[in-house]
Protein backbone atom coordinates (compact mmCIF):
# COMPACT_ATOMS: atom_id res chain seq x y z
CA UNK A 1 0.00 0.00 0.00
CA UNK A 2 1.09 3.85 -1.04
CA UNK A 3 2.33 5.75 1.74
CA UNK A 4 0.83 8.69 3.33
CA UNK A 5 3.85 10.80 3.22
CA UNK A 6 4.23 10.46 -0.23
CA UNK A 7 0.28 11.02 -1.37
CA UNK A 8 0.61 13.93 0.91
CA UNK A 9 3.30 15.37 -0.71
CA UNK A 10 1.65 14.48 -4.61
CA UNK A 11 -1.56 15.79 -3.35
CA UNK A 12 -0.28 19.14 -1.57
CA UNK A 13 2.32 19.59 -5.33
CA UNK A 14 -0.71 19.55 -7.36
CA UNK A 15 -2.88 22.07 -5.07
CA UNK A 16 -0.11 25.24 -5.13
CA UNK A 17 1.64 23.98 -8.18
CA UNK A 18 5.55 23.60 -6.78
CA UNK A 19 7.50 20.97 -4.92
CA UNK A 20 8.40 24.12 -2.78
CA UNK A 21 5.43 25.17 -1.47
CA UNK A 22 4.20 22.21 -0.56
CA UNK A 23 7.12 21.60 1.36
CA UNK A 24 6.67 25.07 3.26
CA UNK A 25 3.06 23.87 4.14
CA UNK A 26 4.28 20.02 4.84
CA UNK A 27 7.53 21.26 6.86
CA UNK A 28 9.86 19.11 4.85
CA UNK A 29 12.61 20.35 2.38
CA UNK A 30 11.48 20.74 -1.22
CA UNK A 31 13.85 18.14 -2.14
CA UNK A 32 11.88 15.38 -0.08
CA UNK A 33 8.51 16.44 -1.50
CA UNK A 34 10.19 16.16 -4.95
CA UNK A 35 11.64 12.41 -3.82
CA UNK A 36 8.34 11.45 -2.39
CA UNK A 37 6.97 12.00 -5.47
CA UNK A 38 9.04 10.38 -7.52
CA UNK A 39 8.79 7.55 -5.31
CA UNK A 40 5.00 7.36 -6.05
CA UNK A 41 5.07 7.77 -9.62
CA UNK A 42 7.44 5.02 -9.59
CA UNK A 43 5.07 2.92 -7.19
CA UNK A 44 2.84 3.13 -9.96
CA UNK A 45 5.04 3.11 -12.94
CA UNK A 46 3.14 6.50 -14.44
CA UNK A 47 4.50 10.03 -14.40
CA UNK A 48 2.13 12.60 -12.47
CA UNK A 49 3.75 15.76 -13.33
CA UNK A 50 5.05 17.46 -16.43
CA UNK A 51 7.80 19.34 -14.77
CA UNK A 52 9.25 22.89 -15.49
CA UNK A 53 11.29 25.20 -13.84
CA UNK A 54 8.37 27.64 -13.09
CA UNK A 55 5.41 24.88 -12.16
CA UNK A 56 4.18 21.56 -12.03
CA UNK A 57 1.67 20.67 -13.82
CA UNK A 58 -0.36 17.34 -13.83
CA UNK A 59 -0.65 15.01 -16.56
CA UNK A 60 -4.08 13.49 -18.06
CA UNK A 61 -3.23 10.34 -15.56
CA UNK A 62 -2.11 12.67 -12.82
CA UNK A 63 -5.09 14.56 -12.94
CA UNK A 64 -7.45 11.30 -12.44
CA UNK A 65 -5.40 9.86 -9.95
CA UNK A 66 -5.70 13.46 -8.01
CA UNK A 67 -9.48 13.29 -8.27
CA UNK A 68 -9.26 9.84 -6.85
CA UNK A 69 -7.17 9.79 -3.84
CA UNK A 70 -8.24 13.86 -2.89
CA UNK A 71 -11.58 12.98 -0.61
CA UNK A 72 -10.26 10.02 0.92
CA UNK A 73 -6.91 11.60 2.00
CA UNK A 74 -8.28 14.13 3.72
CA UNK A 75 -10.28 11.69 5.67
CA UNK A 76 -7.25 10.03 6.99
CA UNK A 77 -5.38 13.48 7.45
CA UNK A 78 -8.24 14.61 9.20
CA UNK A 79 -8.69 11.28 11.62
CA UNK A 80 -4.91 11.44 12.24
CA UNK A 81 -4.82 15.55 12.98
CA UNK A 82 -8.12 14.84 15.65
CA UNK A 83 -6.45 11.85 17.24
CA UNK A 84 -3.17 14.16 17.75
CA UNK A 85 -5.42 17.25 18.83
CA UNK A 86 -6.89 14.59 21.44
CA UNK A 87 -3.50 14.05 22.85
CA UNK A 88 -1.70 17.55 22.52
CA UNK A 89 -1.99 20.63 23.95
CA UNK A 90 -2.22 23.98 21.04
CA UNK A 91 1.53 24.34 20.94
CA UNK A 92 4.13 25.74 18.37
CA UNK A 93 4.84 28.91 16.20
CA UNK A 94 1.45 30.63 15.32
CA UNK A 95 2.35 32.56 11.96
CA UNK A 96 -0.46 35.69 11.51
CA UNK A 97 -1.03 38.21 9.13
CA UNK A 98 -3.05 41.48 9.67
CA UNK A 99 -2.79 44.97 9.34
CA UNK A 100 -1.06 46.96 10.99
CA UNK A 101 -3.57 49.60 12.59
CA UNK A 102 -6.25 47.16 12.75
CA UNK A 103 -4.08 44.22 14.37
CA UNK A 104 -2.84 46.67 16.53
CA UNK A 105 -5.59 47.97 18.18
CA UNK A 106 -8.20 45.12 17.99
CA UNK A 107 -6.21 41.65 17.59
CA UNK A 108 -3.11 42.89 19.85
CA UNK A 109 -5.27 43.32 23.04
CA UNK A 110 -5.98 39.95 23.07
CA UNK A 111 -2.83 38.09 23.07
CA UNK A 112 -2.32 38.86 26.92
CA UNK A 113 -4.66 36.24 27.40
CA UNK A 114 -4.59 33.83 24.84
CA UNK A 115 -0.63 33.56 25.88
CA UNK A 116 -2.19 32.91 29.22
CA UNK A 117 -4.63 30.27 28.36
CA UNK A 118 -1.81 28.62 25.49
CA UNK A 119 1.77 28.98 26.85
CA UNK A 120 2.97 26.78 24.96
CA UNK A 121 2.26 28.75 21.56
CA UNK A 122 4.80 31.27 20.24
CA UNK A 123 3.27 33.80 18.48
CA UNK A 124 4.96 35.11 15.18
CA UNK A 125 2.49 38.14 14.15
CA UNK A 126 3.42 39.76 10.63
CA UNK A 127 1.63 42.87 10.09
CA UNK A 128 1.69 44.40 6.63
CA UNK A 129 -0.59 46.25 4.54
CA UNK A 130 -0.66 43.33 1.37
CA UNK A 131 -2.87 40.12 0.21
CA UNK A 132 -0.97 37.35 1.46
CA UNK A 133 -1.16 33.68 0.06
CA UNK A 134 -1.88 32.27 3.23
CA UNK A 135 -1.13 28.42 2.14
CA UNK A 136 1.91 29.52 -0.54
CA UNK A 137 3.49 31.27 2.61
CA UNK A 138 3.10 29.11 5.10
CA UNK A 139 0.91 31.44 7.55
CA UNK A 140 -1.56 29.47 9.98
CA UNK A 141 -4.26 32.59 9.50
CA UNK A 142 -4.68 35.80 8.03
CA UNK A 143 -7.11 38.63 9.35
CA UNK A 144 -7.89 41.21 7.02
CA UNK A 145 -10.71 42.17 4.26
CA UNK A 146 -10.72 40.70 0.54
CA UNK A 147 -8.35 38.20 0.50
CA UNK A 148 -9.04 35.89 -2.20
CA UNK A 149 -10.20 32.52 -1.17
CA UNK A 150 -7.74 29.93 -2.62
CA UNK A 151 -8.41 26.12 -2.74
CA UNK A 152 -8.32 24.74 0.72
CA UNK A 153 -8.55 28.11 2.61
CA UNK A 154 -11.89 29.24 4.37
CA UNK A 155 -12.77 32.47 5.66
CA UNK A 156 -14.91 33.18 9.16
CA UNK A 157 -16.41 36.41 9.22
CA UNK A 158 -15.58 38.89 11.77
CA UNK A 159 -17.31 41.73 11.09
CA UNK A 160 -18.84 44.56 8.37
CA UNK A 161 -15.98 46.68 6.53
CA UNK A 162 -18.84 49.42 6.91
CA UNK A 163 -17.40 53.32 5.12
CA UNK A 164 -18.10 56.38 7.08
CA UNK A 165 -17.71 60.29 6.43
CA UNK A 166 -16.05 62.05 9.24
CA UNK A 167 -14.37 64.87 10.14
CA UNK A 168 -12.54 67.62 13.29
CA UNK A 169 -15.52 69.38 15.15
CA UNK A 170 -12.77 71.97 14.69
CA UNK A 171 -12.87 71.68 10.92
CA UNK A 172 -16.92 71.43 10.63
CA UNK A 173 -17.87 73.59 13.09
CA UNK A 174 -19.84 77.06 12.00
CA UNK A 175 -19.61 75.29 8.10
CA UNK A 176 -23.39 74.29 6.42
CA UNK A 177 -24.15 70.50 8.00
CA UNK A 178 -24.17 67.60 4.74
CA UNK A 179 -27.00 66.14 4.66
CA UNK A 180 -26.24 63.45 1.57
CA UNK A 181 -23.54 62.67 0.03
CA UNK A 182 -23.41 65.55 -2.92
CA UNK A 183 -23.04 67.86 -0.04
CA UNK A 184 -19.62 66.80 0.88
CA UNK A 185 -18.69 68.48 -2.44
CA UNK A 186 -18.56 71.73 -0.51
CA UNK A 187 -15.54 70.55 2.07
CA UNK A 188 -11.80 69.59 1.48
CA UNK A 189 -11.58 66.08 0.83
CA UNK A 190 -9.21 63.83 2.71
CA UNK A 191 -9.06 61.43 -0.09
CA UNK A 192 -6.81 57.90 -0.67
CA UNK A 193 -5.16 56.74 -3.54
CA UNK A 194 -5.00 53.06 -4.30
CA UNK A 195 -2.12 51.22 -4.13
CA UNK A 196 -2.38 49.05 -6.27
CA UNK A 197 -4.02 51.30 -9.49
CA UNK A 198 -2.83 54.30 -8.24
CA UNK A 199 -6.14 56.05 -8.65
CA UNK A 200 -8.05 57.92 -6.40
CA UNK A 201 -10.66 56.13 -4.55
CA UNK A 202 -14.24 56.96 -4.36
CA UNK A 203 -17.28 55.03 -2.96
CA UNK A 204 -21.28 54.49 -3.83
CA UNK A 205 -22.89 55.41 -0.83
CA UNK A 206 -26.51 54.30 0.28
CA UNK A 207 -28.81 55.32 3.10
CA UNK A 208 -30.95 52.93 5.29
CA UNK A 209 -33.94 53.06 2.25
CA UNK A 210 -31.22 51.68 -0.10
CA UNK A 211 -30.58 54.70 -2.28
CA UNK A 212 -27.28 54.85 -3.63
CA UNK A 213 -25.41 58.22 -4.08
CA UNK A 214 -21.94 58.52 -4.89
CA UNK A 215 -20.21 60.73 -2.61
CA UNK A 216 -18.73 64.00 -3.68
CA UNK A 217 -15.72 64.39 -1.20
CA UNK A 218 -13.06 66.75 -3.56
CA UNK A 219 -8.93 65.47 -2.92
CA UNK A 220 -7.67 68.45 -1.46
CA UNK A 221 -5.31 66.00 0.21
CA UNK A 222 -4.23 62.61 -1.14
CA UNK A 223 -2.91 59.95 1.21
CA UNK A 224 -2.48 56.08 0.48
CA UNK A 225 -3.04 54.67 3.79
CA UNK A 226 -6.33 54.60 5.77
CA UNK A 227 -4.79 55.16 9.32
CA UNK A 228 -3.10 58.03 8.01
CA UNK A 229 -6.18 59.41 6.44
CA UNK A 230 -8.09 59.22 9.98
CA UNK A 231 -5.10 60.85 11.64
CA UNK A 232 -5.45 63.94 9.38
CA UNK A 233 -9.28 64.07 9.67
CA UNK A 234 -8.38 64.47 13.43
CA UNK A 235 -5.94 67.30 12.93
CA UNK A 236 -8.75 69.14 11.33
CA UNK A 237 -7.13 68.92 7.94
CA UNK A 238 -10.20 68.14 6.30
CA UNK A 239 -13.39 65.27 5.73
CA UNK A 240 -12.34 61.97 5.28
CA UNK A 241 -14.04 58.84 4.09
CA UNK A 242 -12.99 56.16 6.51
CA UNK A 243 -13.86 52.49 7.73
CA UNK A 244 -15.29 52.17 10.94
CA UNK A 245 -12.82 50.31 12.48
CA UNK A 246 -10.24 53.07 11.93
CA UNK A 247 -12.68 55.95 12.68
CA UNK A 248 -14.38 54.38 15.93
CA UNK A 249 -11.92 55.25 18.58
CA UNK A 250 -12.09 58.85 17.37
CA UNK A 251 -15.98 58.47 17.18
CA UNK A 252 -16.22 57.37 20.96
CA UNK A 253 -13.76 60.31 22.05
CA UNK A 254 -15.29 63.28 20.07
CA UNK A 255 -11.97 63.61 18.06
CA UNK A 256 -14.03 63.22 15.65
CA UNK A 257 -17.43 63.54 14.32
CA UNK A 258 -19.63 61.44 11.59
CA UNK A 259 -21.20 63.35 8.50
CA UNK A 260 -24.07 62.47 6.67
CA UNK A 261 -24.88 60.21 9.35
CA UNK A 262 -27.30 58.15 7.47
CA UNK A 263 -25.21 57.48 4.46
CA UNK A 264 -22.69 54.93 4.33
CA UNK A 265 -20.50 52.52 1.87
CA UNK A 266 -20.16 49.21 2.15
CA UNK A 267 -16.37 47.68 2.02
CA UNK A 268 -17.14 44.18 2.38
CA UNK A 269 -16.11 42.35 5.39
CA UNK A 270 -13.46 41.78 7.91
CA UNK A 271 -12.73 38.05 8.04
CA UNK A 272 -10.52 35.16 9.46
CA UNK A 273 -8.68 33.13 6.84
CA UNK A 274 -7.77 29.50 7.20
CA UNK A 275 -6.90 26.33 5.76
CA UNK A 276 -9.90 23.71 5.60
CA UNK A 277 -11.51 23.25 8.60
CA UNK A 278 -11.12 19.48 8.75
CA UNK A 279 -6.87 19.95 8.94
CA UNK A 280 -6.55 22.27 11.34
CA UNK A 281 -3.71 21.92 13.83
CA UNK A 282 -4.71 22.54 17.82
CA UNK A 283 -2.91 26.04 18.17
CA UNK A 284 -4.52 27.07 14.68
CA UNK A 285 -8.00 25.98 15.99
CA UNK A 286 -7.57 27.86 19.22
CA UNK A 287 -6.23 31.01 17.67
CA UNK A 288 -9.41 30.89 15.76
CA UNK A 289 -11.61 30.12 18.54
CA UNK A 290 -10.08 32.63 20.75
CA UNK A 291 -10.59 35.41 17.64
CA UNK A 292 -13.75 35.23 17.15
CA UNK A 293 -14.71 34.82 21.10
CA UNK A 294 -13.31 37.99 21.64
CA UNK A 295 -14.99 39.64 18.75
CA UNK A 296 -18.46 38.43 20.19
CA UNK A 297 -17.58 39.52 23.66
CA UNK A 298 -16.51 43.27 22.96
CA UNK A 299 -19.50 43.37 20.43
CA UNK A 300 -17.20 44.99 17.69
CA UNK A 301 -19.45 43.68 14.84
CA UNK A 302 -22.16 45.57 16.10
CA UNK A 303 -19.89 48.72 16.91
CA UNK A 304 -18.39 48.73 13.47
CA UNK A 305 -22.06 48.61 12.14
CA UNK A 306 -22.86 52.35 10.06
CA UNK A 307 -26.83 51.01 10.46
CA UNK A 308 -28.40 51.43 13.78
Amino acid sequence: MESLANLEAFVRSADLGSFSAAARQLGLTPAAVSRNVAQLEGNLRVRLFQRSTRRLTLTEAGERFLQAVTGGLASVQAAIAAAADDAADPAGRLQVSMAPSFGAAYVLPLLPEFLIRYPAVVPDWRFENRQVDLIGEGYDAAIGGGIALQPGVVARELAPVHIVAVAAPSYIGGKPWPQRPSDLAALRGIVRRSPQSGRVRSWMMRDQAGTEEADALPPHVVLDDPEAMTRAAVMGLGAALVAMPQALPHLESGALVRLVPDWHAVGGTIALYYASRTLLPAKTRAFVDFVVAGFQRQGLARRFSATP
